[in-house]
């Protein structure tokens, strides 16, 4: 069974930080990589960030380089995703998920997926 739990999302302020946990279990714990997506509403689902469980190699979206670290906790089994410095356009539904090699940033070349978490930034 694999599971993917997102968590952290909510409402705040355009310059205010929000830190998202991903805690997995399961068979998602075998996989190389995970990884952090988003979606707005009407627009595609994109690239944030991504980790690598063992080494903890990290690769970011360019656009979102210096304002989202991506980090995990191998006791904990759970990822997480600070967020600095918001705008509204980073609102989304973000989710983690994950990968079987590192390097991947399209969305089919993720195997499992959480439910997502709401993230709305005000103006």
């Amino acid at each position: 069974q694999v599971q993917l739990v997102e968590s952290g999302g909510g409402l705040v302020q355009a310059g205010g930080s929000l830190r998202l946990s991903c805690a997995a279990s399961g068979r998602a714990l075998s996989m190389h990589t995970m990884g952090w997506f988003r979606q707005a509403p009407g627009k595609e689902r994109e690239f944030v960030a991504a980790i690598s469980w063992s080494a903890g190699r990290t690769y970011y979206a360019d656009s979102l380089k210096g304002r989202f670290t991506i980090s995990r906790d191998v006791v904990k089994n759970t990822v997480y995703l600070q967020m600095n410095s918001l705008k509204p356009e980073d609102t989304a539904v973000y989710y983690c998920a994950t990968a079987p090699t590192y390097g991947r940033t399209r969305s089919y070349e993720y195997q499992y997926w959480g439910q997502g978490t709401q993230v709305t930034v005000s103006s």
